[in-house]
């Protein structure tokens, strides 16, 4: 890893010094930023290694984004894709409907516990967890009382 020194053109300076100083930032996004200051300004990496708690390796990876990308994106974080939906919203339309139906015989209400047993007997549905019937019934806002 041969170490980058980079010289900021004015226009980025100036924007990386609105950048800090103004509004809500995360926590990488202004390490990137004071990573580029202290390279403009021709700190060593141990020098900004040990002021800022970051490896060498965080260095060199901001310095080159900035010479490969530009400010923009280095400063962004990129789009992370997640885990894929494992149920579709048909699927989450009938654990809803159950819930929204009538509780069955000798029970006051739907809980949780019930409503997952029976989502298990519905086809594609034989694996779901209480704790994913929670979460649906969450986003919809529905009271089991």
């Amino acid at each position: 890893m041969k170490k980058i020194q980079i010289s900021l053109s004015n226009k980025d300076l100036d924007y990386l010094l609105k950048f800090i100083k103004t509004g809500k930032k995360s926590g990488r996004e202004l390490e990137r930023a004071y990573v580029l200051l202290a390279l403009h300004n021709k700190r060593t990496y141990d020098d900004i290694s040990s002021f800022y708690y970051v490896s060498n390796t965080t260095i060199w990876r901001t310095a080159k984004s900035y010479l490969d990308e530009g400010l923009d994106k280095t400063l962004k974080d990129k789009e992370r894709s997640g885990q894929p939906r494992k149920y579709n919203e048909k699927a989450e339309a009938e654990i809803i409907a159950i819930a929204c139906s009538k509780c069955p015989k000798g029970r006051k209400r739907w809980t949780i516990r019930l409503l997952t047993e029976h989502a298990k007997k519905i086809k594609g549905l034989e694996k779901i967890n209480r704790e994913t019937v929670r979460l649906i019934l969450k986003k919809t806002n529905i009271s089991l009382g």
